[in-house]
């Protein structure tokens, strides 16, 4: 059935252009053996523009991309710097058009194709568009009003309302609960991050079964953080991560500033100027309207919200402050409440995924600055975690990395709503024990 599936799509929907740009692009496995290696790579990295997908981690490779045309320069100067490296996919397109022909055999058949109420909700069986979960979120609030309403945030670099729901059985007027704020999308192409927000709005909305949550917490759920780029990884550049931002090169050659280093801590420190880098910082803290967006969802709610938890992929990483060196206050008790919210989450994901790891940025990742969670951090907010959800992983030949198999977007959403649960119940605790104080 699957190869009928995937023959038809080949011939009624294949576009020879599609993908075009990244036809003989590799996936590398970079292995950091040595510290001093992390600068090297670095610098290789930086003076080609590669695509960083995953930083190294403990016993993780870098997962890098590396255009056709500069696969034997880098692998010459890794060579040389006595690194060691695999291949892990040879031409990226491949992977490409496979996911564009499980997606399109998934929507042929997709529950999502009925007429569907919203007290249903959205399937969890393709990638939605942002036009449908955009309306979707206005239905929601339409029909639940005595529970959910739809604000927006602000307007995108391309004009779009950055909406998110208020979930609250008091309409946010019960001061005394604290409040859980999750976002996801900032960065475009991590679209399995979408059905973490969704699968989260269903259990907090349409599918309650568990009444502490909606009664002891009220929510903001931000599914699209980055409406213009998110919409432009579909239609035009699948892995695009950044904004739509223009003008900061005649002929906008190129375009985009990183939202995840554009937040007003150690701005510009630890980020890059060069307009072209995946991780441009922008003009100046807070220069993008969606973070000037999400900016004004912390001053408006800030003194409320006790858990912010801004979600990616991939890496199967639960992160925490400061990316700049350095810890918070709570650290301890941020690391132990990671550990919590990872344990859940290793407890019902697939066997063949990693476990979950938790701990500072730095210490993970390497130093960054402008990031949501430190800003979030900084502004007073006690528990702020960045999710990085795991790349899709079977034993056979299929999509990973960014790339979304329909078969995982359920467990996606399953799997996080329970590190999301266990950050909640928490923040309920911590909120109530800190105001009887």
């Amino acid at each position: 059935m699957y190869k009928l599936c995937f023959v038809i799509y080949i011939f009624f929907y294949s576009v020879a252009a599609k993908h075009e740009q990244y036809d003989g692009h590799a996936v590398y496995n970079v292995h950091i053996r040595f510290s001093d290696q992390i600068d090297v790579l670095k610098d290789v990295e930086t003076k080609y523009n590669l695509d960083i997908w995953s930083y190294a981690a403990q016993d993780r490779p870098e997962v890098v991309l590396v255009p056709r045309v500069l696969r034997e320069a880098v692998e010459k100067e890794l060579q040389e710097a006595g690194m060691e490296f695999e291949v892990q996919v040879e031409n990226i397109k491949e992977k490409l058009d496979l996911e564009d022909a499980l997606l399109a055999s998934a929507a042929a058949s997709s529950k999502s194709n009925r007429s569907r109420s919203v007290f249903e909700g959205l399937s969890f069986d393709i990638i939605h568009s942002f036009e449908v979960v955009d309306q979707y979120l206005v239905d929601l609030a339409n029909a639940y009003p005595d529970k959910v309403t739809v604000r927006s945030a602000g307007k995108s670099i391309e004009g779009r309302d950055i909406k998110y729901l208020r979930i609250s059985t008091s309409n946010f007027e019960d001061r005394s609960k604290p409040i859980v704020f999750v976002q996801s999308l900032l960065h475009a192409r991590e679209w399995v991050t979408l059905p973490a927000t969704l699968y989260a709005i269903k259990k907090l909305v349409l599918d309650v079964t568990e009444q502490d949550l909606v009664r002891d917490v009220d929510w903001i759920i931000m599914p699209i953080a980055n409406p213009d780029g998110y919409i432009f990884s579909h239609t035009n550049d699948r892995f695009w991560r950044k904004n739509r931002a223009r003008g900061f090169i005649i002929g906008d050659i190129c375009m985009g500033v990183d939202l995840n280093r554009n937040f007003d801590f150690h701005w510009g420190t630890l980020s890059s100027n060069l307009v072209c880098s995946q991780t441009f910082h922008g003009r100046g803290p807070f220069s993008e309207p969606e973070t000037a967006a999400i900016r004004d969802v912390f001053a408006e709610y800030g003194t409320r919200v006790e858990v912010y938890l801004d979600i990616h992929s991939f890496g199967s990483m639960i992160l925490f402050g400061f990316g700049t060196g350095g810890m918070p206050p709570n650290a301890l008790v941020m690391n132990l409440l990671g550990v919590r919210m990872a344990t859940a989450i290793d407890a019902v994901k697939w066997p063949q995924h990693r476990d979950y790891v938790v701990g500072n940025i730095v210490h993970l990742l390497g130093h960054v600055s402008g990031g949501s969670t430190d800003y979030a951090t900084a502004i007073g907010i006690p528990f702020s975690y960045a999710y990085e959800l795991p790349a899709y992983n079977m034993i056979h030949d299929t999509v990973l990395g960014f790339m979304v198999d329909p078969a995982f977007i359920e467990q996606a959403g399953f799997e996080t709503w329970e590190g999301i649960k266990v950050a909640a119940r928490f923040a309920a605790e911590s909120w109530s024990r800190r105001n009887r104080q």
